[in-house]
């Protein structure tokens, strides 16, 4: 693992005990100008892991609380008339003044609050009026929900979850996580504690250097087959998306970075498939009733595609 990833995963392992996996693919998906959906059960450290990314790699970190009152001004801002000029005025949100944007239980507010969010994660700009306004650099999102079933959520649309580059799991601490984290919020918070590891400079530094890293025919046509296989399986009614396949290619180079190479592997792939993709997958009627799981389904195209050498 590169020393930079190593400097940040131990600030954030100050607040976050014994989820290093978890922080280390969050991490590549940042790199990778990804966005985050962190699925989970109430209580597990979802907010607390976002705050404390923020924090050590020194990026302008903006919260919004979704709750069934936001409104898309309150994400995107809105236009006032000026008394003096009698011309309409920005009033920029929160998005405007964000480099990471922690979305709370995204899955408690509205869906045209929610759809406020599509432009900005697509495409970093918002358009109000007719005016569009580029976001800063970097831009990106980590948003927290819990499962739907819980009272007040509600199924996030589908082109709302495709714009997410990874759906990932925190899950509860081990026992001995557990008595680490209940012996550090004795007298404080650790939250306070973490520092900036990685400057907002750098971060964007490594975000350039990761688009030069080396994707060969072979293996950009490795994740072609993967996506088409997806399409075609029986099982599946909505297969991978091409933003998810571009996705999945820019989640493998940051990986390839994160292991101190310039190319990108068939290997690469198979290691993020699944966090990639799997939000992506919805399975079809035959499926369902073969109680089919998306895991395995996708394990499967990963036996039944041929994995190419990465330099032919």
């Amino acid at each position: 693992m590169r020393a930079e990833m190593q400097s940040v995963l131990r600030e954030v392992e100050k607040a976050i005990v014994g989820k290093t996996a978890v922080i280390e693919k969050i991490l590549l998906v940042l790199l990778a100008e990804g966005h985050v959906l962190l699925d989970d059960v109430p209580g597990v450290g979802k907010t607390t892991l976002a705050l404390a990314l923020g924090r050590a790699i020194g990026l302008r970190c903006r919260r919004v609380q979704f709750t069934p009152d936001v409104l898309p001004s309150d994400i995107v801002g809105f236009s006032t008339v000026d008394r003096e000029t009698g011309s309409l005025r920005y009033q920029p949100g929160v998005v405007n003044d964000a480099n990471l944007l922690l979305g709370d239980e995204i899955n408690r507010t509205s869906s045209k609050t929610q759809s406020a969010l599509l432009e900005a994660m697509e495409e970093r700009q918002v358009t109000v009026d007719g005016q569009t306004y580029p976001l800063p650099r970097p831009f990106a999102v980590i948003a927290t929900q819990n499962h739907v079933g819980a009272a007040g959520t509600q199924l996030l649309p589908y082109a709302q979850l495709d714009r997410f580059m990874a759906q990932l799991t925190v899950g509860y601490p081990d026992r001995e996580a557990q008595v680490a984290l209940l012996r550090d919020r004795q007298t404080g918070n650790p939250l306070d504690h973490v520092e900036c590891a990685l400057s907002r400079d750098d971060f964007l530094r490594i975000q350039d250097e990761i688009k030069l890293i080396t994707v060969k025919d072979a293996i950009l046509d490795y994740i072609a087959r993967l996506a088409m296989a997806s399409r075609d399986d029986p099982r599946i009614e909505v297969g991978i998306s091409p933003r998810g396949a571009l996705f999945l290619n820019r989640m493998a180079k940051a990986r390839a970075w994160s292991e101190g190479r310039d190319y990108v592997t068939g290997g690469d792939v198979q290691t993020v498939f699944h966090d990639v993709c799997a939000h992506r997958v919805l399975l079809s009627r035959r499926g369902r009733m073969e109680n089919a799981a998306v895991p395995a389904v996708l394990n499967d195209l990963l036996t039944t595609v041929p994995v190419p050498d990465w330099g032919v």
